[in-house]
C-alpha cells in the first residue's frame, strides 16, 4: 500500500503541472492534443521494448481512449471558460466521486467506512476550493469529472485483466489515435500548429509527463482500490489552489487555502484507513 501511496502522490505533482501547462497555452485543445500525440508516440516505442499486454484487456483500453476525447474536449472548454483553481478543483473531486462509486459497484472494491468519509471530506474541500462558478464552466467541469470517473474504473479493469503494467502504453497509443482522427475529422489541425509553433518543447514534456503520470497511476491501480488511489492523486488540487492564486493572478485566494487544508486531511484520513 506504501508503494501505492508514493505512485499516486507522485502523479499528482506531474498531473497539476501539465495541466497548468495546458491552462497558459495559447490553444488549450491544440496543446492537450499535442501532449497526447506525443505521449503516444512515446508508448509505441516502449511498446516495441517490453510487448504487449494479453488481448484479453484490448476492450477496456478502447473503452478508454474513447472516453479521453470528450475529457480533452471539455477539459479545455473548463479552461477557456473557467479559472485553473476552479475548473481543475471540480474535475477532479468530482472524479473522486465517480471513481469510487464505480470501483465499488463494478470492480467490488472495499474502502470501508472510514474510507467513504475520507472521500467526502475531501470532496467538501474541493466543492470549497471551486466557490462559485459560472453555469458554464461548472457543466464543463462536471462532465470532465463524469470521464475522469469512466475511465479510472475501466482502466483499472484492464490493468487488473492485463497483469502487466504494458496496459497503459496500449491506452496511450489508443487515445492519441482517437484524439487525432477527432482532431482531423472536425478541422482542428490549426489548433496544433498554433501551439507547437508558440510552444514546442512545452508540448513535448508534457507529453512525456502524461505518459510517466498515468504510468503511476495505472501501476497504483494494481495495488489499491480506485477509490483510494483516486483520492490520494486529487491532492494535486492543492497545487492547484496555490498555482491559481499566487502564480496565475486568481482571486480568493485565502478561502481556497483553508479548503486546501481540508483536502490535505481528507487525503491524511485516507491513507489512514488503508
Amino acid at each position: 500500500m506504501l508503494t501505492a501511496t508514493v505512485y499516486a502522490l507522485v502523479a499528482a505533482v506531474l498531473h497539476a503541472g501539465w495541466n497548468l501547462a495546458a491552462k497558459r497555452s495559447p490553444d488549450r485543445f491544440g496543446a492537450l492534443w499535442g501532449q497526447f500525440l506525443v505521449a503516444a508516440l512515446v508508448a509505441a516505442l516502449l511498446l516495441v521494448v517490453v510487448g504487449l499486454p494479453p488481448a484479453r484487456c484490448l476492450p477496456w483500453a478502447f473503452l478508454s481512449a474513447g472516453v479521453h476525447v470528450p475529457y480533452v474536449i471539455f477539459l479545455a472548454r473548463a479552461y477557456d471558460r473557467g479559472d485553473f483553481s476552479v475548473a481543475y478543483p471540480i474535475a477532479r473531486g468530482g472524479g473522486v466521486v465517480f471513481a469510487a462509486i464505480g470501483g465499488a459497484i463494478l470492480l467490488d472494491d472495499r474502502l470501508g467506512s472510514l474510507g467513504w468519509v475520507a472521500i467526502a471530506v475531501i470532496v467538501s474541500g474541493l466543492l470549497i476550493i471551486a466557490g462559485r462558478v459560472k453555469p458554464g464552466a461548472l457543466t464543463d467541469a462536471v462532465v470532465v469529472a463524469v470521464t475522469i470517473g469512466v475511465y479510472s474504473v475501466s482502466d483499472a479493469k484492464g490493468v487488473r485483466v492485463a497483469g502487466r503494467d504494458s496496459y497503459v502504453l496500449v491506452g496511450f497509443v489508443l487515445l492519441g489515435t482517437s484524439l487525432t482522427l477527432y482532431a482531423l475529422a472536425t478541422g482542428r489541425t490549426a489548433s496544433l500548429r498554433t501551439v507547437l509553433v508558440a510552444q514546442p518543447w512545452t508540448v513535448v514534456l508534457s507529453g512525456l509527463a502524461t505518459v510517466v503520470t498515468y504510468s503511476l497511476v495505472v501501476a497504483a491501480f494494481r495495488l489499491a482500490p480506485v477509490g483510494y488511489v483516486t483520492g490520494l492523486r486529487e491532492s494535486s488540487v492543492v497545487l492547484a489552489a496555490l498555482i491559481g492564486w499566487k502564480y496565475l493572478g486568481e482571486g480568493e485566494g485565502r478561502r481556497r487555502l483553508i479548503a486546501s487544508g481540508i483536502v490535505l486531511s481528507g487525503v491524511g484520513l485516507l491513507v489512514v484507513s488503508r
